[in-house]
């Protein structure tokens, strides 16, 4: 019997920066080949950063990436040839990291370090419910101080844009009110409006990289800013099983970089999320990369150069789940 965690009702897509998404891109189609399941299906999709562009492609009715060879074999578009919302971005966000300033990265390791620390307490389920309004002021006085880099991800949401994504009340994504620094769910009841391309570019702009995007009259930077799963924003209730890949499941990669430590809250935060699903009668099932494509991926996840070999790891990896036992 197949693991019915391969079968998702909600599917939910980390960030990981341009060889995340090509890792989750790969494991579902992976996935898909080795079981006939086909993702586009899926009852809800929640994305950030990156993840938010493999959930528009699939809203889209796009499948997703396979390696060359595997795509040649079923006719589809490889990963370089791919011209879909996932790969066309992904291509825009693989720019030169620059350094965050040391004041920065110390600041979110700290905050890193007393999150950790909440959520080993039986405190935590309710540290979580109450949002967090320390974090918010902490991610509100730095992303004000630390303006966005002079660079337009306008061309990657004119591509969504082409893609017909649109919502259509499975879809969620995930970015963060730069003022306020409290996390936005675009396309949950009540959320600002925005069109599915404007709310990806959000959240995908990676502060200190990339400018914030302004939506209304609010600007809105990277959804991993809050955490780099947001898994308790899946709408879940009991025995809803919910998959989620995370890309920066590895310890090494969520710290060896610049790229990571912004994600520093991250393995906390997911923890804390996981719990509150959990909490609500959900199943929950969370893959990162295997050792050997972790290795692959390194420190720097924007590193184009590694996506093809990437995306073929995670496809492989993706295989190898489908097939294994149930």
């Amino acid at each position: 019997m197949k693991d019915a965690f391969l079968t998702p009702d909600v599917l939910v897509l980390a960030s990981g920066g341009t060889l995340g998404e090509a890792w989750m891109s790969g494991v579902l189609a992976g996935l898909e080949d080795a079981t006939g399941h086909d993702f586009r299906t899926t009852e809800s999709l929640v994305g950030t950063s990156a993840g938010s562009l493999v959930a528009a492609a699939l809203v889209a009715g796009e499948r997703p990436r396979r390696p060359r060879r595997q795509a040649a074999l079923l006719g589809l578009p490889s990963g370089e040839q791919a011209g879909g919302v996932a790969s066309e971005t992904s291509t825009r966000l693989a720019a030169q990291l620059l350094p965050l300033p040391r004041s920065v990265v110390q600041s979110v390791a700290r905050e890193a370090v007393r999150i950790a620390a909440v959520a080993a307490t039986p405190l935590a389920p309710m540290a979580l419910a109450a949002g967090s309004s320390g974090s918010s002021a902490l991610r509100a006085a730095l992303l004000g101080r630390t303006p966005g880099k002079d660079t337009s991800l306008e061309a990657m949401r004119d591509g969504i844009d082409r893609s017909g994504a649109r919502w259509d009340g499975r879809l969620r994504v995930i970015a963060v009110d730069r003022g306020s620094g409290r996390r936005v769910v675009f396309g949950a009841p009540g959320a600002p409006e925005a069109t599915v391309a404007a709310a990806v570019q959000a959240s995908c702009s990676v502060p200190w990289i990339f400018a914030p995007v302004k939506i209304g009259d609010r600007e809105y930077v990277d959804g991993g800013v809050w955490s780099n799963t947001n898994l308790d924003t899946a709408p879940a209730g009991r025995a809803t099983r919910v998959l989620c890949l995370n890309p920066i499941m590895s310890l090494d990669i969520a710290m060896a970089s610049a790229f990571g430590l912004l994600r520093a809250i991250a393995g906390s935060s997911a923890a804390l999320e996981t719990l509150a699903l959990r909490s609500r009668g959900a199943k929950v099932r969370m893959i990162g990369p295997a050792h050997d494509i972790a290795r692959v991926m390194g420190p720097n996840l924007m590193n184009a150069e590694r996506r093809e070999e990437v995306l073929a790891g995670g496809y492989a990896q993706g295989l190898e789940i489908g097939t294994g036992p149930g």
